[in-house]
């Protein structure tokens, strides 16, 4: 069985090797790279404007194609995001925490090069994944109803106390915003319009990337805006500082240093990528969340902690070799942008799922290939790219960027639907996030209950639909009793935590 699989992993590869299909492989990551840089377009954008194109190819060299702009658009993203303070695509946004601090501090190479690193280390882990175990997997992942999608819902939702440090309240406020934003538009269940004003274009809900550009690209533009003036009193050696990429080189400490954390995120990311509908971006905050437990007391996070990087970096790769094991085992995508895959699939004349192994295995191991060596090209090309960007992004006068970057931002709200109220909503946010900053208020936990809360509301009401009213699923079902009991541990902990704090520095106090 071992040798067959083997067997026909080599025709893949040899199939990918080929040079028309290595370079279509080759052009899709450059495409992806791209993509992921600029802020309002995603891997989804992209593959749904390509799959006509690939019309006119080879099956395999289409598909691969498409393979290639998945596997790089979320790592590309993580450049804007470093260097300037905007995340280039959803799954970038935990990136940003850490790895603009470490720009300023002159270490945007060193930032860059653990986001790629960490990149291609859960995107191979998730590729390997989906080579060897993909069916059982496939198999786990359809155990999960309605009220372990509740479950896993409030276990993200859990981490959102731990998520403002020392000051739990505020990331608590923060997140009730959220849940609250979440509500606007139509009831899942009953399909009843709630808090849309009257405006059509809410009942589908706050559209999320244009909110998500505001919110990170012209709060960065109000920023700069607003310390103009003290900018210019910073000394020259300060100036050189923010400006300065600083070495690429990622020394042997350091990478021993991350390997725990490429590990746990890795296995975290393949995992939430294989169930259906949850989400990159529950991947990236639970892995934040993880590597910042784990990390010792002296280190803060939103400093820039290499951590902080490498954990959200790893688990949003790892969730896009993840999202495939459904699509390529039986025939169920895992994500929206898997979901285009099927089609794509489809629209070529191949039945998805495990009769595509047997009917075309030339495409169907050229596929799992193709991801492999993928996330080997991402890693060369993307420091290329890095490198690129990098001294080009830094070089550029603040003014100048500014405008830039509102010209991306209004142009990547618009491309959503081609609608002008996702503009409005992006300045809408954008003020929000501004003012946010001003009171201290962290941004991350909102968004997270924003992506979060539809999916709890959705499943809470579906899983009580199936009990009947009766709250009896939640702890009658092993695996949503299990979440449930680990997202008690992850919000109570910090509270207890910093009770034990106060308490102690109280007790030192008045020794005194």
């Amino acid at each position: 069985m071992m040798g067959t699989l083997f067997s026909d992993l080599a025709l893949g590869f040899q199939a990918v090797m080929q040079p028309h299909a290595f370079l279509a492989l080759a052009g899709g990551v450059m495409l992806g790279l791209i993509v992921g840089v600029i802020p309002g377009l995603n891997d989804s954008i992209a593959i749904s404007i390509l799959i006509p194109i690939t019309f006119v190819m080879e099956p395999l060299i289409g598909l691969i194609m498409l393979v290639g702009i998945y596997v790089a658009s979320c790592y590309g993203g993580s450049f804007a995001a470093i260097l300037v303070g905007i995340p280039g695509t959803a799954s970038s946004v935990v990136t940003t925490q850490d790895g603009y601090p470490m720009t300023q501090k002159g270490l945007a190479g060193q930032a860059l090069s653990i986001s790629t690193a960490s990149s291609v280390f859960g995107g191979i882990f998730s590729t390997l994944v989906l080579m060897f175990a993909a069916p059982w997997l496939a198999k786990q992942a359809l155990r999960f109803g309605p009220a372990e999608y509740f479950a896993l819902a409030v276990f993200g939702l859990s981490t959102i106390a731990g998520m403002g440090g020392s000051s739990i309240l505020r990331s608590l406020i923060s997140g009730v915003l959220g849940l609250l934003i979440s509500t606007i538009g139509m009831s899942p269940q009953l399909g009843y319009p709630r808090f849309y004003f009257g405006n059509a274009n809410l009942l589908d809900g706050i559209p999320f990337v244009p909110a998500l550009i505001g919110l990170f690209g012209i709060t960065s533009i109000m920023g700069m805006a607003s310390s103009a003036a003290s900018n210019g009193q910073k000394s020259d050696a300060e100036k050189v500082v923010a400006n300065r990429i600083g070495s690429f080189r990622l020394g042997r400490d350091l990478v021993h240093r991350l390997l725990p954390v490429w590990l746990i995120s890795a296995v975290l990311g393949t995992c939430i990528g294989i169930i259906p509908g949850a989400g990159m971006i529950m991947a990236v905050y639970l892995a934040y969340e993880i590597a910042r437990r784990r990390t010792p007391g002296e280190l803060e996070f939103g400093t820039g902690i290499p951590e902080g990087i490498a954990a959200p970096e790893t688990a949003n790769n790892a969730t896009v070799g993840g999202s495939m094991v459904p699509l390529l085992s039986l025939g169920v995508p895992g994500n929206s942008t898997s979901a285009l895959f099927l089609g794509a699939l489809m629209i070529h004349g191949l039945r998805p799922g495990p009769m595509l192994f047997i009917e075309q295995p030339v495409i169907g191991y050229g596929i799992l290939a193709a991801f492999l060596i993928g996330n080997i090209l991402m890693g060369g090309m993307g420091l290329l790219v890095a490198r690129f960007m990098s001294g080009l992004l830094l070089s550029i006068p603040q003014p100048l960027l500014g405008g830039a970057v509102a010209a991306f931002c209004a142009v990547g709200s618009y491309s959503m639907g081609n609608n002008i109220f996702n503009v409005l909503i992006m300045l809408i946010f954008g003020v929000l996030g501004f003012a946010m900053k001003k009171l201290d208020l962290p941004m991350s936990p909102m968004i997270l209950a924003m992506v979060l809360g539809t999916m709890a509301e959705s499943s809470l009401q579906q899983a009580l639909v199936i009990s009947r009213g009766s709250y009896s699923i939640f702890y009658t079902r092993p695996i949503a009793l299990g979440l449930l009991i680990v997202a008690a541990w992850f919000f109570f902990v910090p509270i207890v935590q910093l009770f034990i704090s106060r308490i102690r520095a109280t007790g030192k106090s008045a020794a005194r």
